[in-house]
């Protein structure tokens, strides 16, 4: 998606150890623009499929899902990455290993929002080596549900967990895919079709 991809090279910040900043408009402080523009791309990609959810991760995935959310007309289910008092009931539970903040977390989604009758659609901000959505789908397959497509605003290519995904079978969308990039540099470079 070009407007993905000119924001993040005019506004995006590579740092090292393969960290790319997106703070200013993605996933701290949030362009509501930008995400509704995201929102319907997914929702024109994923036309052709019966979403009923769409599932995504705290915190930085909560926004983009949101936007997406209006564009299907359906609920927004985030897994949460601690366990709280509000929470009851039965949970969906798995671990997922954080790229970014170099830990394993224990995911929980409580079990009544996803049933065996649920067509889920997962969103995240960032795909680098695919756990968080390999959590995702593993928390929806434990529910019975069906993983409908994984809708992926920054992909960092090179990392490999897209194309990992692809393997097995996934239909994964990704908005803005990186090829490779230069912290150095600051240099970016897009994947081209």
């Amino acid at each position: 998606m070009q407007l993905l991809e000119d924001r993040i090279a005019r506004d995006g910040v590579v740092k090292s150890g393969n960290v790319l900043k997106v703070d200013s408009f993605l996933n701290h402080q949030i362009d509501i623009d930008l995400l509704d523009a995201l929102g319907a791309e997914w929702a024109r990609l994923f036309q052709d499929k019966p979403i009923t959810k769409i599932l995504t991760i705290e915190a930085s995935g909560i926004g983009i899902a949101c936007m997406a959310a209006l564009h299907f007309d359906v609920p927004v289910v985030f897994a949460k990455k601690t366990q709280s008092l509000n929470l009851d009931g039965e949970m969906l539970c798995t671990k997922i290993d954080s790229f970014t903040h170099k830990k394993t977390f224990d995911v929980v989604v409580a079990k009544r929002f996803i049933s065996p009758d649920d067509h889920i659609l997962i969103i995240d901000d960032f795909l680098a080596n695919g756990c968080a959505l390999r959590g995702l789908i593993e928390l929806v397959g434990q529910a019975g549900a069906v993983v409908e497509g994984l809708g992926v605003a920054v992909e960092k290519g090179f990392q490999g967990g897209g194309d990992d995904l692809r393997a097995r079978g996934y239909r994964v969308e990704s908005l803005a895919i990186i090829e490779s990039m230069d912290a150095e540099s600051g240099a970016i470079c897009f994947r081209t079709a």
